[in-house]
Parts: C-alpha cells; sequence; structure tokens
C-alpha cells in the first residue's frame, strides 16, 4: 500500500545519511517512477527532501530536519519487530518476514540487545488458519465479499459477508463485516469458517462502526453460577477467572461466583472439572448436569454390561 511505502522511505532518510532511487525501487519492489512519484507526494506533505545527481547524488532529508531521526528510539523498533513478527507466526506468505527485513536493514545501530519480546499468534488450525487470514485481507484490500460455511451452536448456514477488520482476541481469530444473510454487523470466528471463497465486488458505501469487542457486549451475562470446587482447583480458576472470583472456605473448598454467557458453554466447563465442582446455583445446571451425568453413566454401564454377557457366554476351549 501506498502509505506502507510512504512511511518507510521517510523512516530510512531519517535513519541514513543519504540513499538512491534505484536502492529504495529494489527495497519496496517497485519501478523507479514510482519511488520518484513518492518522494514528491513526500515534499508536497512538507518534508524537505534533496535530490542531488551525479556521483555521490542521491535523495536526503535536509540537514536542519535531523532532529527528527529521534522520532523512532531503540524500544520503539523492538516493539514494532515484535508486533511484526507475531503477525508473521500466523502469516501463509513471506510478506512479514520480508518487511522485518527492510526495517531492519541498515538500522544496526538502532536496534540495541536482545529481543525482549515473542509474541506467537498460531495455534493448533495454524495450517487451515494462514489462507483464511490472506483470503480475508485480500478481500478488504480488494472490496469483495467473502462466501463461507459457519458451524455455530445453533447449525451450520452458508454465509457472505463484507469484511472489514481481521480481529485477535480471546485467543482466537475472528472477521468482523456485513452479513447478508442477517443484514447486520457481525463477528465470525475462523475457527469454525470452511469453503472460504472471494466473490463478487461491493462499493464502499456503508457508514462502518467500529466492532464492539467488550466480553458484555459479545458475551452478554445471562445469569450467575455459583460453585464449591476442590481446593485443587484453585489454579485453574486463578487463570480463567482471576484471583478475586473465589472464597477460601474454613475446610479449604473454593466459594466460586460469576457471571456466564450461555448454558452450553457453562456446562462444557463443570463437566471438564470432573468430580472437583458442585454447581449449588442455578437449578436448571444442576438439573442438566445430572441428566448429563446419568446419561452417559447409562451408556457406559450398557456397554460395560454387554461385554461382560459376551464373555460369560463364550465357550471354553
Amino acid at each position: 500500500m501506498k502509505i506502507d511505502r510512504l512511511i518507510g522511505i521517510l523512516s530510512i532518510l531519517l535513519r541514513e545519511e543519504k540513499t538512491t532511487a534505484p536502492e529504495l525501487a529494489e527495497r519496496f519492489e517497485v519501478s523507479r517512477r514510482t519511488i520518484n512519484r513518492d518522494i514528491e507526494a513526500l515534499c508536497n506533505a512538507g518534508i524537505p527532501i534533496m535530490t542531488t545527481q551525479g556521483t555521490g547524488g542521491g535523495i536526503s532529508i535536509m540537514d536542519g530536519y535531523r532532529m527528527d531521526r529521534t522520532i523512532l528510539t531503540s524500544k520503539d523498533m523492538q516493539m514494532i519487530l515484535a508486533g511484526l513478527r507475531s503477525l508473521d507466526s500466523v502469516s501463509g506468505s513471506r510478506y512479514y518476514s520480508q518487511l522485518m527485513e527492510k526495517i531492519q536493514a541498515g538500522s544496526s545501530e538502532f536496534i540495541n540487545g536482545r529481543d525482549s519480546i515473542l509474541i506467537d499468534l498460531s495455534s493448533w488450525y495454524r495450517e487451515s488458519l494462514a489462507p483464511k487470514i490472506e483470503t480475508i485481507q485480500d478481500a478488504i484490500g480488494f472490496k469483495k465479499t467473502i462466501r463461507f460455511r459457519y458451524y455455530s451452536p445453533g447449525g451450520d448456514t452458508e454465509r457472505e459477508i463484507e469484511p472489514y477488520y481481521l480481529i485477535f482476541k480471546w485467543t482466537s481469530w475472528y472477521v468482523y463485516g456485513y452479513c447478508l444473510l442477517s443484514d447486520c454487523f457481525r463477528v465470525f470466528r475462523l475457527n469454525r469458517m470452511d469453503g472460504m471463497t472471494q466473490c463478487a465486488s461491493y462499493e464502499g458505501y456503508r457508514e462502518v462502526p467500529l466492532p464492539d469487542l467488550s466480553n458484555k457486549k459479545v458475551f452478554p451475562a445471562k445469569d450467575r453460577v455459583k460453585a464449591v470446587f476442590d481446593p485443587s482447583m484453585k489454579w485453574q480458576l486463578v487463570e480463567e477467572y482471576g484471583a478475586d472470583s473465589f472464597t477460601e472456605m474454613d475446610d479449604g473448598s473454593l466459594m466460586f461466583e460469576h457471571e456466564y454467557a450461555d448454558d452450553e458453554g457453562l456446562l462444557a466447563w463443570m463437566l471438564s472439572c470432573r468430580d472437583k465442582v458442585t454447581v449449588l446455583e442455578p437449578v436448571r445446571i444442576r438439573e442438566k448436569l445430572y441428566h448429563i451425568t446419568t446419561e452417559i453413566a447409562k451408556r457406559y454401564e450398557g456397554e460395560r454390561n454387554e461385554k461382560y454377557s459376551v464373555g460369560r457366554n463364550r465357550p471354553s476351549e
């Protein structure tokens, strides 16, 4: 994108004494004519850029503008590279690694010490996630809708959306866009999307609000759960909800109270805690847990009895 290239050129000019149009063209993989237009755009924006011809000539910023070299500190550059590295962890191409190479080129005096922040945004789904991210990025850039099959607790649906934002939150990737099926702006989780393809072009005439990604908006509280946990579950409560989410009782058990968004998610979590939790409220959750565990016990008891019966009826050799 042009704005990214202009920022990159300005960063190089602030960092280096002098460069040339061929060097910039090679670094940003564009033509010399494009670089000349970019330099003209920077001049029109008020940046005092000088160009000199002949041997030893090149492109530079006037000496009086040198004080702006400190616009980025070594710490700033470390943060920028950490951010690019995090995006590279889910990228299916070499774009971010190449961008890091461009930023690091000729800036060794600007980046001191070892990397202190390592961010990995990849997941178990990296192989399927990377092409989805790339497809969505291209669709946003070229203003094309994307069509996909979406799997949700309410069932499977075919969706087509105008994508506007790629989002990483709650340890997962999402796309925010205008859904043509529901006729509103929605957030979709990439791991639940399948068969994604780019479709028709769309005009950018919609007024696109910034997505409200607050927990209260995306996961509105449905009810409040009250449960007693075994002391061995303390680490999990701290990890999931924080150290102030429970009260330690005299017998060492943990009284837990918290709002939750949906019954299914709560049931799945409680079942994952096995016999280390006893739900006190709401009553309907207690009843659902009783019904689920009873049905599970019947299934395994039936299989166990059948296996035992087969073993008894087998003729002796």
